[in-house]
């Protein structure tokens, strides 16, 4: 598989093409840091996936997305983003997006999320969804999230509390350190006012915050 790699950062770009030449089978056919340059880039080597960052304020990416699209290039692209339920995003996913990966995910996530990709389903977050789904899922999301201001990765990790899962059990469900699990249940119990694990899963199913994740 050809991919073409696009990102703001120059550090993150050049780690991203050396974890990519790891895997056998992918190949790096091109690279850009500058959300300019990606649609004649695409143009040109005509990739078979594009991982495509997101940039800070999201009107380049969705600037860049549209371009391809009215291009008529055949390309998956693959969103690299630090949030799924950020409204930009959902806007992607309207111009051509095959899927959204979370950029804290690991190696393995992104490499079957390519695999996903390229074999025609949608890759969102952790998992595989329907065409049809998609859009509907992630508005679910953001209007879940809206009140307490919790990402989808959020969410999860207050469902894995929910159902009984220790951090450690976390951590190796959702494929990140416990470390990363931690901080983000700092971020959960100051959003959300909760001071416990079962008060925040009390809380969470009171506000139906569980519902569809």
């Amino acid at each position: 598989m050809r991919i073409v790699i696009a990102d703001e950062h120059p550090i993150f770009l050049a780690g991203l093409r050396w974890l990519l030449e790891t895997e056998p089978g992918l190949e790096v056919a091109g690279k850009a840091d500058d959300a300019s340059g990606v649609a004649p880039l695409v143009r040109n080597l005509c990739p078979d996936i594009l991982l495509l960052g997101m940039t800070r304020s999201g009107r380049p990416t969705l600037d860049t997305l549209k371009e391809i699209e009215a291009s008529g290039a055949s390309v998956r692209t693959i969103l690299l983003t630090t949030s799924v339920d950020a409204p930009e995003v959902v806007a992607a996913l309207e111009h051509g997006v095959r899927g959204v990966v979370l950029t804290d995910s690991t190696a393995d996530t992104l490499f079957e999320s390519i695999r996903t990709v390229m074999a025609g389903h949608f890759w969102i977050g952790q998992c595989v969804s329907s065409t049809s789904a998609v859009c509907r899922e992630l508005n679910a999301e953001r209007r879940r999230a809206r009140a307490f201001g919790l990402t989808r990765r959020e969410l999860e990790i207050v469902n894995r509390v929910t159902v009984g899962h220790t951090n450690k059990e976390i951590a190796s469900r959702l494929s990140i350190s416990e470390n990363t699990v931690k901080r983000h249940l700092t971020h959960v119990f100051n959003k959300m006012g909760a001071s416990s694990r079962v008060e925040l899963a009390l809380f969470a199913s009171y506000h139906g915050l569980l519902e569809g994740v």
